[in-house]
């Protein structure tokens, strides 16, 4: 059974090599304001980075400010962003978020997690997008490709999303939390896929408990 310090160290170790295979890894979402990074990780549950990107491009050349998502009927809104999945949702969401952040906040996009899960549409994952990409605030954002590979890695074995978060700040240093979920997020798509991971081409299999099963089973 590994000690918490050697999971620490082997945490560690996973860190690195991650580091240098993806020396440039950052959030997937382009943006030029915090508010244009909330509105776009609202807009990204079950779809793609690329995809929200795209459809961001249209649709901050409309929309610059809280007031201009709000002062529209939400019928307009849903087909400015309908190809981009759970439309109706998300543009509730949105309105609701932005009407908020009017009411309460100036119009700013808050810096604490208790202000941001305020707002309609933002959960912990998205709170801690903003937390970490715009205020440099250490966060751990748990996506499926970090919950993923937090349990193949056996850096937790939690399913809850709020519990993997707690188990990874355990073993990972707070200096690394950000770029972690960045790290996680770009293996999980290139090399440790849900049913067909890459074992043979993984720059981490020497940290990863999960190596030897897989290479067993021939997976």
């Amino acid at each position: 059974m590994e000690s918490i310090r050697q999971t620490r160290q082997r945490a560690g170790q996973i860190v690195r090599c991650l580091k240098r295979e993806f020396p440039n890894a950052k959030s997937g979402l382009s943006f030029n304001t915090p508010f244009e990074l909330l509105i776009k990780t609202i807009l990204s549950a079950q779809c793609t980075d690329l995809r929200v990107n795209q459809v961001g491009e249209t649709l901050f050349r409309k929309y610059h400010s809280p007031a201009d998502f709000v002062s529209v009927p939400v019928t307009e809104l849903e087909k400015d962003i309908r190809s981009l999945g759970f439309f109706r949702s998300k543009a509730r969401h949105i309105q609701g978020c932005c009407q908020k952040l009017m009411d309460q906040f100036n119009g700013k996009v808050p810096s604490t997690m208790e202000d941001l899960t305020q707002l309609a549409g933002v959960g912990r994952k998205t709170a801690n997008v903003i937390l970490g990409n715009v205020y440099q605030k250490p966060s751990i954002v748990v996506d499926t490709h970090v919950a993923r590979l937090g349990r193949r890695l056996q850096l937790t074995r939690s399913s809850s999303p709020e519990k993997i978060e707690r188990d990874l700040k355990k073993v990972i240093d707070p200096s690394d939390w950000t770029i972690t979920s960045h790290l996680l997020i770009l293996h999980g798509r290139t090399t440790c896929a849900a049913r067909k991971p890459r074992c043979s081409a993984c720059g981490v299999s020497k940290f990863c408990p999960s190596f030897k099963v897989y290479v067993t089973e021939g997976v």
